[in-house]
């Protein structure tokens, strides 16, 4: 992306608005990725890397919801 960006005027979504919702999909678009990664690692016995996927995935499943939240509230006026 570049600096000049649409601000909503061809959209009808704020940039701020939108980089909530891209931020929330993308996390969990992650969360289900990692499923994958953890499989395979358990597939492999490899529990050192099953174990960081795991973490990782606690994580963006924790992104998402705090982006849910805050995006929640604005959107409800708050």
């Amino acid at each position: 992306m570049t600096s000049s960006t649409d601000t909503g005027r061809v959209t009808g979504t704020q940039d701020k608005d939108y980089n909530l919702i891209w931020y929330v999909e993308a996390c969990l678009n992650n969360a289900l990725r990692l499923e994958t990664y953890i499989q395979d690692a358990e597939r492999a016995k490899d529990t050192e890397a099953a174990d960081l996927f795991r973490k990782a995935q606690a994580d963006s499943r924790k992104g998402a919801e705090l982006g849910k939240e805050l995006l929640r509230a604005r959107l409800n006026g708050g």
